[in-house]
């Protein structure tokens, strides 16, 4: 699947975030091992903390969906309120449980309007679970 496919996956995503309070919408979506697509967007909550990001809620999706495919090849991140939009430091967290191995962002400065990190590059010295 193209990156193109997976950013179109997350910006319509993005399009059906629930923010009433930041109106920032965010959206998100999981290309796993397997190549299967898992979207999601965030979702806010009067009580602040109890809110959910973009990425988080299509790792769950993706957990949800096929508990045998559950390695994350990578993970796109669009908003229309900001380019790049690049995952907060719980979401990258969250990823790296999955072995996320790549983040897609928009970039304006790029002229297929995409960049793509290695995860390494925005989590480098991770806890993952190979140290527990």
């Amino acid at each position: 699947m193209d990156l193109e496919t997976v950013m179109d996956a997350a910006r319509e995503a993005a399009n059906n975030a629930y923010a009433p309070y930041s109106n920032f919408r965010v959206g998100a979506a999981i290309l796993t091992e397997n190549g299967a697509l898992h979207a999601g967007c965030n979702v806010e909550n009067a009580s602040y903390g109890l809110g959910i990001c973009a990425e988080r809620s299509a790792a769950v999706a993706m957990a949800l969906a096929d508990p045998g495919d559950r390695g994350v090849q990578l993970v796109a991140v669009a908003s229309p309120n900001a380019a790049p939009c690049f995952p907060c430091g719980a979401c990258r967290q969250f990823l790296r449980e999955f072995g996320c191995k790549e983040v897609v962002v928009e970039d304006p400065s790029e002229a297929s309007g995409l960049r793509s990190y290695p995860f390494e590059e925005i989590l480098p010295h991770s806890f993952g679970p190979e140290v527990l």
